[in-house]
């Protein structure tokens, strides 16, 4: 993979999930749809964002695949 900064070949690939857990809204409606176990899965709900892309190690740029020259 070639920087589209610096140009430099010496890039490596990153990947990054963030995961979000299950928030009180989730928790209150469950409860009202489900009653006391409704709870449970509404608090236990994730979400997981993943972000994928290159990082170059001389310049520090970061950028996705489909912008290389």
């Amino acid at each position: 993979m070639i920087c589209p900064k610096c140009e430099s070949e010496n890039c490596h690939f990153v990947s990054q999930s963030n995961t979000t857990s299950g928030s009180f809204c989730d928790g209150c409606c469950g409860f009202i749809f489900l009653g006391p176990i409704g709870i449970l899965c509404g608090l236990c709900g994730k979400d997981t964002d993943v972000k994928e892309f290159w990082v170059c190690d001389n310049c520090g740029c970061k950028f996705q695949r489909g912008l290389e020259r």
